[in-house]
């Protein structure tokens, strides 16, 4: 019988630990973390260098356009529809439109930054888009002492 009862209170013990649930606030703001599916590094709140992408359905968030570029050539998926936030207009807005610089500093170090109005010296996406895919990139140390002189 105290082989029973020891077993009894061993196995309630287990169950009501394991049930234990989350709060409910703390499900939401986890479910606010966006997480790029390239890097699997958070995706910052100022959305300052951040893309989005529509696959099968489901928005993908990136914390870099360069893991939007990557991810989007791995998994065959259409990046012409992308929107990439904007640094002088800080909205989203369509990848194709957007002129960008290269030689910003951005979170997975590619460099590229998406502007909505044009400026001289400006590259398109279908560009960055190039320069991604050859590894032709800030992260790229070669690429890097070539654009910005060190």
């Amino acid at each position: 019988m105290i082989r029973f009862n020891l077993l009894l209170i061993v196995a309630l013990t287990f169950f009501t630990a394991c049930n234990s649930s989350e709060s409910s606030s703390s499900q939401a703001l986890k479910s606010e973390v966006r997480i790029c599916p390239k890097c699997h590094m958070e995706v910052s709140k100022s959305n300052e260098y951040s893309a989005s992408l529509v696959n099968n359905g489901t928005i993908h968030y990136f914390d870099d356009i360069g893991c939007m570029i990557l991810w989007g050539n791995e998994y065959d998926a259409n990046i012409e529809k992308a929107k990439v936030f904007s640094k002088d207009t800080a909205h989203y807005i369509d990848a194709a439109g957007a002129s960008f610089k290269i030689g910003e500093r951005t979170p997975m170090s590619y460099g590229f930054c998406a502007y909505e109005n044009g400026f001289e010296g400006h590259i398109d996406f279908d560009e960055v888009t190039m320069k991604m895919l050859r590894g032709e990139h800030m992260a790229n140390p070669k690429i890097r002492k070539q654009i910005l002189g060190h």
